[in-house]
């Protein structure tokens, strides 16, 4: 029987699975990627990434590379890049920004009921910025109010806000790809329905793409400066 909840001892093996360089590509076994990295059919089709990338036409472009949580930083460098663009003569609507969540990230990209229900606070490592305890849900996807920076004071820097100002998100499949069929593996479920589950839960605009290094290079070649998000 499958179950949604994971029972301690699973836990405790999933938890060590992710953890102290779990990496997704350390100590999880390689059967994601020799079983799923390739099917004969994808459920998710790859034929519009192209064209989502032809929207980067800026006069000034970045993207920014998220590999971890890193508390606010994935989302409060977005943000000064605009801002400070805009002090410099530059409005944001003349910036092309993108993010990539990708490893440790992916989990910014789903919706708040995947976050409860596989416990990705704990399992990413990822903390409420506001309680600095793991997050129950995604704390960057209309957060009940905007987030302080020291110095700053209140700034608009949730997924969905940065999204209104043209930020670009996306998420890499190859992540969630193999994260998904380790959660499957220490919750006894079935790794596809797993994956279609995580990827259903992709939050609006979010771009799925192949992999998150394949989306940097496809950035980095329609004009973007990398930026490392931490």
């Amino acid at each position: 029987m499958q179950t949604n909840n994971l029972n301690a001892e699973s836990r405790r093996d999933f938890l060590g699975k992710l953890a102290a360089g779990a990496a997704a590509l350390g100590t999880v076994s390689l059967t994601p990627f020799q079983v799923q990295a390739a099917p004969e059919h994808p459920e998710h089709e790859f034929a519009d990434v192209e064209a989502w990338f032809n929207k980067i036409k800026g006069k000034h472009r970045i993207v920014f590379d998220a590999t971890q949580p890193h508390e606010l930083m994935p989302f409060a460098w977005p943000k000064v890049f605009l801002l400070t663009n805009a002090a410099t003569g530059t409005p944001e609507k003349d910036c092309s920004v993108v993010v990539v969540l990708r490893h440790d990230a992916i989990p910014y990209a789903l919706q708040s009921d995947l976050w409860a229900k596989y416990k990705m606070g704990e399992l990413f490592k990822a903390h409420d910025p506001v309680t600095k305890e793991p997050a129950t849900q995604n704390p960057f996807w209309k957060p009940k109010e905007d987030y302080k920076i020291p110095g700053i004071g209140a700034v608009p820097i949730a997924i969905n806000q940065l999204q209104d100002n043209g930020v670009m998100f996306c998420v890499c499949n190859m992540a969630i790809t193999v994260y998904s069929a380790v959660a499957a593996e220490a919750m006894n479920m079935d790794a596809e329905t797993v994956k279609k589950e995580w990827l259903a839960g992709v939050l609006p605009n979010i771009q799925v793409v192949p992999s998150g290094v394949w989306a940097l290079g496809r950035a980095q070649e329609k004009g973007c400066t990398y930026c490392f998000a931490g």
